[in-house]
Parts: C-alpha cells; structure tokens; sequence
C-alpha cells in the first residue's frame, strides 16, 4: 500500500510542485474572470492585465524559491 502512496504522491507533484503557487494562479484567475468583465477593459487589456498577473506570480514564486 505504500507503493500506491509514493505513487500518488509523485503524481502530484507532476502537476504541482508548489501549493502555494498553484493557489495564487487559481485565486487569480478567478478574480480576473469576475473583475475584468465588470471593468470593460476591452480583449487587448484584458489579456494584458491577465498575463501581467500571472507574471507576478511567476516572478514572486521564483524569488521565494530563490531565497530558500
């Protein structure tokens, strides 16, 4: 049973090596898709305003991972 374990486990973190990143990505997205459309931004400054977010993100993790 520990095999099934250790296997999950690896599985998991396939897809996320880093809870608090993968949060941070979702909790965005879903404040961008209720927010955007209430700013009528238009399509070019809501795809801006999405990737900026999500580099943020990026960057926030990797200076995190950084300093470890």
């Amino acid at each position: 049973m520990s095999w099934l374990r250790r296997l999950l486990v690896e599985l998991w973190g396939l897809f996320v090596d880093d809870g608090r990143y993968a949060l941070a990505i979702v909790a965005w997205l879903l404040l961008a898709w209720l927010a955007l459309p209430l700013l009528q931004l238009g399509g070019g400054w809501n795809a801006a305003v999405l990737a900026a977010g999500l580099l943020a993100i990026l960057v926030e993790s990797v200076l995190r991972r950084a300093r470890r």
